[in-house]
């Protein structure tokens, strides 16, 4: 039991020098709020007049942005740690005594608790532009499991990427976080694709967790899609813990 209360206290120091190095970088901050804010205005201004949808573009659209932002905010885990490992950070944290996984469980609590900022505030701003959610109080609670599984899963892959890739490398992630939503059901069907796309836009990750939170938002049924959804969260979350885990085992040794 003092185990896990020590460990859990760590995790909690590791988390607030995560948070408050985010407070300390202004720009990254606005960069956070001002590009998903941004994305969202662009897709209901821009494209919701051509693109016709039960509802209307912006209730279509936003689990897909709610997805895309939390992918893209997961991403920025990878370059933390990576400039971690590259300064020195986390060799110096090995000679304290605390658990050294606590560095890395620091890095994804703190990309929890900043997704989620974020998507609150993106989520606020869709109310403003006409995005009306018909959830009930359990779907809501599933959404917001759903949505914060996947903000986990793609978190662990990051701090995987990070423990492998240089700073500038891991930058890299950011592009390929935020082409991924644009092939699958995010933005429009899948079934208005070309044949040779669609295969691929069904069968990737975003698609059934875009599919399962557009249910749970607008009071629809899930269907297959939420336990397909589940399972890519759990499966891509458990690589990456996995991997992370041995990286970090294999440097320390």
């Amino acid at each position: 039991m003092t185990a896990i209360f020590l460990y859990a206290t760590n995790t909690g120091t590791m988390v607030r020098r995560e948070l408050f190095r985010t407070l300390r970088t202004v720009d990254s901050i606005v960069i956070s709020l001002m590009v998903p804010v941004g994305i969202l205005f662009a897709f209901v201004w821009v494209f919701g007049g051509a693109i016709q949808s039960g509802g209307g573009y912006v209730n279509y659209v936003m689990p897909g942005l709610l997805l895309m932002c939390a992918a893209f905010g997961s991403s920025q885990t990878a370059v933390s740690v990576a400039q971690d490992i590259k300064s020195g950070v986390v060799d110096r944290f090995r000679t304290m005594p605390i658990a050294g996984s606590t560095v890395l469980a620091g890095h994804v609590v703190a990309s929890a608790l900043r997704n989620l900022a974020t998507s609150a505030v993106l989520l606020g701003c869709a109310v403003v532009l006409g995005f009306r959610p018909q959830a009930t109080w359990g779907s809501a609670l599933a959404a917001i499991a759903l949505l914060l599984g996947f903000v986990l899963a793609f978190t662990w892959l990051s701090t995987w990427a990070g423990l492998l890739l240089s700073p500038e490398a891991a930058s890299g992630l950011t592009s390929i976080t935020i082409f991924l939503p644009y092939v699958s059901s995010a933005f429009v069907r899948p079934e208005t694709m070309p044949s040779w796309l669609r295969g691929f836009a069904e069968h990737q990750p975003f698609t059934p967790v875009t599919e399962a939170l557009r249910a749970f938002l607008l009071g629809g049924d899930a269907g297959s899609a939420g336990w397909i959804a589940v399972a890519w969260c759990v499966g891509l979350g458990f690589a990456g813990w996995v991997g992370s885990a041995m990286i970090f085992r294999g440097r320390r040794s």
